[in-house]
């Protein structure tokens, strides 16, 4: 069984790893010295797509005709017509592939899910200042600086991901972003409302909190949750009190969890049985959220300096 990587970054570099660590035979090639015209998928069990968001297409495309399975990394998509685009080219393959939202398998989310709470009331939030994310990274050379494809939004998509787990049916109400003057087009600070039968909700992300959190609220009239997803820890309340819990987990745990997810879907073996597991054919909501939410993005103030 063999797997290839395509896209040299710090994310691709992690999936080579750990796709040697589960025992793959695996080749890592970047996406500059791809010709997308002379690549062979002869012999392939899965691609793995670690490129930027708009190169993707071509690279779905081109696996689904070869029956190849792919792991896409998140966003799929942040135009809801190019979304289109990529859903119907991956369609041969869908029920076989796999989006890369490993936030799924984070233990106090699959907790909370199980809960299935009746929700009125939603909030996450996630900010870390940008310039500490990875050492020798510049934000300025970096995709996450670009007006097409970049911005705090795309990065951190993973929140809207989890609203639209926890809570389905949600749309988008309004995006308010804070820009930069250097970075015309980039949101460094975004509040996106989200609406859905009874629940109202917001996520909250930024580039600028010179302290990294990572929060989440879901509230009924019954019981609710507050969790803090670093920790990782969480309260639960109900009528009859407050419980505590924690867990214990290295944050690569949450990667090979879902990689091995999609080996198990490429090699047609039995998955970890995981109900959140992104496979690509059931993502649409979510991925349609995250593109709704780009595309619907209303810039206030600007901030000067600091990110050059």
């Amino acid at each position: 069984m063999s797997y290839l990587v395509i896209g040299a970054g710090s994310i691709g570099k992690r999936h080579f790893t750990n796709l040697q660590a589960l025992g793959a035979d695996v080749a890592l090639q970047g996406w500059r010295d791809t010709e997308l015209g002379g690549l062979s998928l002869d012999g392939l069990t899965g691609l793995v797509i670690a490129t930027e968001t708009q190169v993707r297409l071509a690279l779905v495309a081109k696996a689904a005709e070869a029956g190849v399975p792919v792991y896409v990394e998140k966003p799929l998509a942040y135009r809801v017509a190019d979304l289109q685009a990529v859903m119907a080219a991956a369609r041969p393959v869908a029920d076989r592939s796999v989006l890369g939202l490993m936030m799924r398998y984070h233990p106090a989310i699959r907790h909370v899910a199980k809960l299935g709470i009746d929700a009125y009331g939603l909030h996450l939030e996630i900010g870390h200042d940008v310039r500490q994310w990875r050492e020798n990274w510049s934000f300025a050379n970096s995709y996450a600086a670009r007006p097409d494809g970049g911005g705090v939004l795309l990065d951190l998509c993973h929140e809207i991901d989890l609203a639209a787990c926890l809570v389905p049916g949600l749309t988008v109400t309004g995006v308010d972003c804070v820009g930069h003057t250097d970075f015309p087009g980039v949101d460094f600070a975004t509040s996106i409302g989200l609406a859905g039968g009874t629940c109202v909700g917001r996520v909250a992300m930024d580039y600028l909190s010179p302290v990294f959190f990572r929060r989440l609220s879901l509230k009924g009239r019954d019981e609710g949750v507050d969790l803090d997803l670093l920790a990782p820890s969480m309260r639960h309340w109900t009528a009859g009190g407050i419980e505590t819990q924690t867990w214990t987990f290295e944050r690569n745990d949450m990667f090979l969890d879902l990689m091995r997810d999609f080996m198990a879907l490429a090699e047609r073996r039995e998955t970890s049985g995981n109900p959140l597991m992104p496979r690509l054919d059931r993502v649409r909501e979510s991925t349609h959220l995250v593109a709704s939410a780009w595309d619907a993005r209303t810039f206030h103030g600007q901030l000067k300096g600091g990110f050059a």
